[in-house]
């Protein structure tokens, strides 16, 4: 199917068929000349394509050209009357790319093919020996009917035909058996096709934003072009997406953003061809900086070429999936059900609920109350009945979105509607999600709009910023359902408790928006968020509400997962820093939201629990008043108190149990729990065996969502026992999430590992449990035997992300210890790395903060010399810092 304005004009340049002719008439075999002139004409192509041609004479081009060699090499044998030959699928429309499938029918006219068994053979085979990727079946005109009723991509397949040679007349009869009034009349036709399309969006997942999307199958991508065509084509026996808009189907706006998202998505498949040498329709991280590059994309301060790049793909793509579910609901709506009886129910002047759906009253209504293209938003949020929007209306939104101005969005009426939809009651999160869908959002509030299709090139940010933070909006509305008390139920508990609900949804609205926009997105999104309450009446108090979280959204993830939140200085600093109770609920809710909308894999039982632990830790000091910390001392006697309290009711050795206790210090008190501190104490003083180490695990029972799977390792302090350690954990799967790292006077090691395995689950199954056990017990009675890391391959993906090693080394001032911050892409053995290099430059490991976000690792070590001693001296933090970067940015 050709685009609007677009007419292919028969280029001779590309192939001069009597030049060719006169070549084979002088060669020995027709093989190499056909050879040549397909490398010759895919040169010429490929030439024009970096010089800036058309895509579409491109495209239209090769297929041109094929057309001319098919016809010549068909001629090169000796064929029966009763056969044609056809292409059909996308070369049947016309279309190749370099490597495309050229799908042919070889149509018989009866059903005995045993005539012409013998040029068919020989025929394909020739099409092979000149190099032709070739997918072809033979097919008798009664195959085809037969076929074709029996499944729909056989007749969608055969409704895209075109004679190449043989007579026409074959084509003409095939197409009359296939007809609407005979098989797939247009209604069961577009039944089976939206099925398809459903089940294909299904398969990546219903989103346009994938990191690595398929251009063809992916939503918004080629195959939603083609499927309005085959419907309308069906229905309407339309050969041009043009006619649709004579028809009435599409209107020419419409038909704009079809054809530029075509052309679009032909250049880059067209790239992806050219640069792989095969058929390759996935945008892979290999491609997308190169073919970024191709197009004239340079970094810039603010944003890299290929987050250009991708930016426009996201634009286009979003653009035709809307389309696409507009079109496709209009023709099920007003074409296929128009004659249906449906109720019909008024809501006010201008809207009213048809079908479930709400629709416009009349074609004026947002040129007669612009306000209405905010109202809709409104009255389905009050109205959770209803289903969607009619495609009607969708078109009328879409056609009158442009009222929404500078001074629409300072008319007080639009403000005040806009704050009637974030308190509403109902799901708030939906509406925004289809206000994005429908353009309205991103006019509404233009510094969204510039987040829209903003993608991070990493493997931690997996999603676009909008559809980054439509996600989060939608983790709020869930938090609100019953089932998430079980998933998440401090988010659940706090949710319903928070006094404005609509603070929380205009700080998840503006949280990541200053993104690509140069300098501190978090606060460059506090300005725009007081801008926005200036301009929708928000008092003082509720202003420096949603500027504070936005601004410190990322503060307790940061906190939680990098500093030691056993150390009562450390919390009393964050509860300084956040200052009262509300602010503290607010941001425990955004950002249990923003990990969860982040990445799938980041949310985890573990992460749960360090960040329950901080909001309950904060809020007891916030309760005892900021100006009466709980002090070091005071907390290490309540532990010691509370712990050795639970030791004399089971009956333990108090005096044993003292003694053990004088060899650890104080640190050791903060960092455990009673009940741990109990729990290990009672496995040490009952372990017999000096000579192997002593390991425990504790799992999570089975109704506890939240936690890790703790390992407690207890023996003599040895050279490289964290690398040991970390090595064998990672033989067995696991994952490390948190270590704490004591040592007695007496040289015996207190460690504690929280681990998860490759799902991000806790271990809990107790022979996999054993199994930990055993292998741990193996490998530690002497690491110096344990064998080297064996480096694996870097996965592909990570090798497209060059993010530099970096080593951020500063003072402890309340733990005297040094802290060493590692940011680094993320690959098998990087803790064992780590550890090699600690033992290598005499450092003692005391904590670690191991935090895994994505593909990349953000990883706190608490470290110290071997006399205790934090590392102070400059040369000796330098040659460390070098050492790590030097050995972690070695790929492999």
């Amino acid at each position: 199917m050709l685009l609007h304005h677009y007419a292919f004009t028969p280029d001779e340049s590309l192939f001069d068929v009597e030049a060719f002719r006169d070549e084979l008439s002088g060669s020995r075999s027709p093989i190499a000349p056909f050879k040549a002139a397909l490398a010759e004409i895919q040169a010429r192509l490929d030439e024009r394509f970096h010089a800036g041609a058309d895509i579409r004479d491109l495209v239209h081009g090769r297929a041109w050209c094929l057309d001319r060699l098919l016809a010549l090499a068909w001629q090169q044998h000796d064929w029966p009357d009763g056969i044609a030959l056809l292409a059909v699928g996308g070369y049947g429309r016309g279309e190749l790319h370099p490597h495309s499938d050229i799908d042919l029918l070889l149509l018989l006219e009866q059903e005995d093919d045993e005539p012409f068994r013998e040029p068919l053979t020989a025929f394909i085979t020739f099409l092979w020996d000149i190099g032709l990727e070739i997918g072809h079946s033979v097919r008798s005109l009664s195959d085809c009917e037969r076929e074709a009723a029996a499944d729909v991509t056989v007749i969608t397949n055969l409704l895209e035909s075109r004679t190449l040679a043989g007579p026409e007349r074959l084509r003409e009869a095939m197409q009359d058996r296939i007809a609407t009034e005979r098989l797939w009349p247009a209604d069961r036709f577009f039944e089976a096709k939206w099925q398809e399309q459903i089940a294909r969006h299904y398969r990546f997942n219903n989103s346009e934003y994938h990191l690595e999307p398929n251009i063809k199958s992916s939503p918004g991508g080629l195959r939603d072009i083609q499927m309005i065509g085959w419907v309308a084509k069906r229905h309407f026996a339309t050969e041009r997406y043009e006619d649709m808009v004579d028809i009435g189907f599409m209107n020419d706006a419409e038909l704009r953003i079809l054809s530029q998202g075509q052309a679009f998505l032909w250049q880059v498949r067209y790239a992806l061809h050219m640069l792989t040498g095969r058929a390759e329709d996935r945008l892979l991280f290999d491609h997308q900086a190169t073919i970024a590059e191709l197009f004239g994309y340079r970094d810039t301060p603010e944003r890299l070429a290929v987050e250009q790049f991708m930016k426009r793909y996201y634009r286009h793509v979003t653009a035709l999936a809307g389309l696409n579910d507009m079109l496709l609901l209009h023709f099920d709506e007003a074409i296929l059900r128009g004659g249906e009886p449906l109720e019909t129910v008024p809501l006010n002047a201008r809207f009213e609920i048809t079908g479930g759906y709400i629709q416009a009253r009349t074609r004026t209504v947002f040129r007669e109350a612009p306000s209405a293209l905010l109202e809709l938003f409104l009255l389905m949020a009050e109205h959770p009945e209803i289903e969607g929007v009619r495609a009607d209306t969708i078109r009328l939104i879409r056609d009158h979105r442009h009222l929404i101005d500078d001074r629409y969005r300072e008319d007080p009426r639009h403000q005040r509607l806009f704050m009637a939809l974030l308190r509403s009651s109902g799901n708030v999160a939906r509406q925004l999600r289809r206000m994005n869908r429908y353009g309205v959002l991103g006019k509404y509030l233009p510094v969204f709009g510039q987040a829209v299709g903003l993608m991070q090139h990493d493997l931690f940010h997996i999603y676009t910023v909008d559809a980054h933070t439509l996600r989060l909006l939608k983790c709020f509305h869930n938090f609100r359902k019953p089932e998430a008390r079980e998933t998440y139920p401090v988010a659940a508990t706090l949710i319903a408790q928070l006094p404005k609900l609509e603070l929380l949804w205009i700080a998840g609205l503006f949280h990541d928006i200053g993104k690509g926009r140069g300098g501190d997105h978090s606060l460059i999104g506090a300005r725009d968020v007081e801008a926005f309450a200036a301009l929708h009446g928000l008092s003082g108090r509720d202003t420096r509400l949603v500027a504070w979280l936005v601004e410190h959204h990322l503060l307790m993830s940061m906190v939680a997962q990098k500093r030691d939140i056993s150390d009562p200085e450390v919390i009393s600093e964050f509860a300084r820093e956040v200052g009262d109770e509300t602010r503290l609920d607010y941001l425990y809710v955004l950002t249990v939201a923003d990990i969860t909308a982040t990445n799938p894999t980041l949310w985890n039982g573990w992460r749960a629990s360090l960040l329950r632990q901080l909001h309950a830790e904060t809020k007891r000091a916030l309760r005892r008043g900021l100006e009466n910390p709980l002090e070091r001392d005071d907390s290490v006697r309540e532990t010691r108190d509370e712990a050795h309290s639970l030791l004399a009711t089971v009956g333990a050795d108090m005096a044993r149990v003292d003694r053990l206790w004088e060899s650890l210090g104080e640190e050791y008190f903060l960092q455990y729990a009673p009940s741990e501190i109990a729990w290990q104490t009672q496995g040490i003083l009952a372990h017999r065996d000096s000579a192997l180490p002593l390991v425990m695990i504790s799992a999570p029972t089975a109704d506890m969502a939240e936690g890790g799977t703790k390992v407690f390792i207890h023996t003599r302090s040895v050279d490289n026992l964290f690398a040991a350690t970390s090595a064998a954990m990672e033989q067995l799967g696991l994952s490390i999430h948190d270590a704490r790292i004591a040592t007695s006077s007496n040289d015996w090691t207190l460690n504690t590992f929280i681990v998860l395995d490759d799902d991000n689950l806790a271990i809990r199954e107790p022979a996999r449990l054993e199994e930990i056990h055993r292998h741990l017990v193996e490998e530690l009675d002497d690491p110096d035997d344990y064998p080297q890391i064996v480096s694996r391959h870097t996965p592909r993906q990570l090798k497209h992300f060059r993010v530099p090693t970096q080593v951020t080394i500063e003072q402890d001032p309340t733990g005297g210890r040094t802290l060493l911050e590692l940011t680094a892409p993320d690959r098998p053995g990087l803790l064992a790395r780590v550890g090699r290099i600690f033992m290598e430059q005499h450092i003692a490991l005391s904590a670690a903060k191991i935090a895994t976000l994505g593909e990349r690792v953000e990883d706190v070590f608490f470290i110290t010399d071997r006399d205790g001693e934090p590392i102070t001296d400059p040369e000796r933090q330098q040659r460390l810092r070098e050492r790590l970067i030097e050995t972690l940015d070695i790929r492999g």
